[in-house]
């Protein structure tokens, strides 16, 4: 018993962390790794969602995902997506951060406003920038007859319609990152701040040699959220676009939806499920990598 209390611990602690564990765990298996192991076994079949899983296909899914003639566009509207998350999103919520950081009435109210459109639902916020975009009945022909000009119908043009969803991203999760690079801030102890300060230290010095490397976790979790959430992205193109025109606007995740979900090709859902599934998990363990390695450096 004595041998058994030094290697587990006290039995009693670890009922108790059973207990707490249990529920966690069971919720993960049900709703986590049941479904991703459906997905994996639907991949191989070719199966429309009713009846036995008869026709094995082996590995044709898979094919018939990168060959696809969406597949492309999906892949390169993510990666666009994730980096203008990255090189405007990212600094514009960091600079408003540095402004709004203080502790302040009138501060707070602007990091309410700037925080507003996070708390909006993606469907919501969707369905407000359709309306924004609208070549007929939206704002954006109320700005052009304003300035004497016709301006483009945006989600109908396979030029501007990713530039026109990246303006909804960033107006929809800045606010969030904001959020995490302000807590961030105000962790900062005040010392280090005033010390600098007194050794006649500009305040852009301060800010570029002082705040932002002391942001560095901050900027790591931010980065993260940033890139899986735009190999997540689908809420918003589905009010927005559709995928349209033309499947222009496609991402991975809406591109599983319309062509695999939708048209009941559940073999080819599940596959293109799994290569997402491995390319966020790719990414996590890359950007896991460069971090520690950084981290060794």
């Amino acid at each position: 018993m004595a041998a058994f209390r030094r290697r587990f611990g006290d039995p009693k602690s670890l009922a108790a962390v059973a207990i707490l564990v249990t529920p966690a765990l069971v919720l993960f298996v049900i709703f986590v790794l049941w479904p991703l192991f459906n997905a994996f076994l639907f991949s191989f079949y070719k199966w429309n969602g009713y009846g036995p899983l008869e026709q094995l296909v082996g590995v044709d899914n898979y094919a018939d995902v990168v060959d696809h003639r969406a597949f492309p566009l999906a892949l390169r509207n993510t990666v666009i997506i994730a980096i203008a998350s990255l090189l405007i999103q990212l600094p514009l919520a960091l600079w408003v951060a540095l402004a709004l950081y203080q502790k302040a009435w009138f501060v707070s109210i602007f990091r309410t406003i700037f925080f507003l459109p996070y708390m909006l639902g993606e469907v919501a916020a969707g369905l407000i920038w359709k309306f924004v975009y609208d070549g007929n009945y939206g704002l954006l022909p109320v700005v052009g007859d304003a300035l004497h000009t016709d301006m483009p119908f945006l989600l109908a043009d396979r030029f501007w319609v990713i530039p026109a969803i990246i303006l909804v991203i960033v107006w929809k999760y800045f606010g969030f990152h904001m959020m995490i690079y302000i807590a961030g801030l105000q962790s900062i102890p005040n010392e280090v701040i005033e010390a600098a300060r007194l050794d006649g230290v500009s305040k852009w010095k301060i800010m570029w040699f002082v705040k932002i490397p002391m942001l560095r976790s901050s900027i790591v979790i931010s980065v993260f959220f940033a890139i899986v959430g735009s190999l997540q992205l689908f809420d918003i193109i589905l009010p927005l676009t559709g995928g349209g025109p033309g499947n222009a606007s496609h991402t991975l995740v809406s591109f599983l939806y319309y062509f695999g979900i939708l048209r009941m090709k559940i073999g080819f859902g599940g596959a293109m499920s799994v290569i997402l599934f491995v390319l966020c998990v790719g990414v996590t363990i890359i950007y896991r990598r460069l971090l520690f390695a950084r981290a060794d450096a």
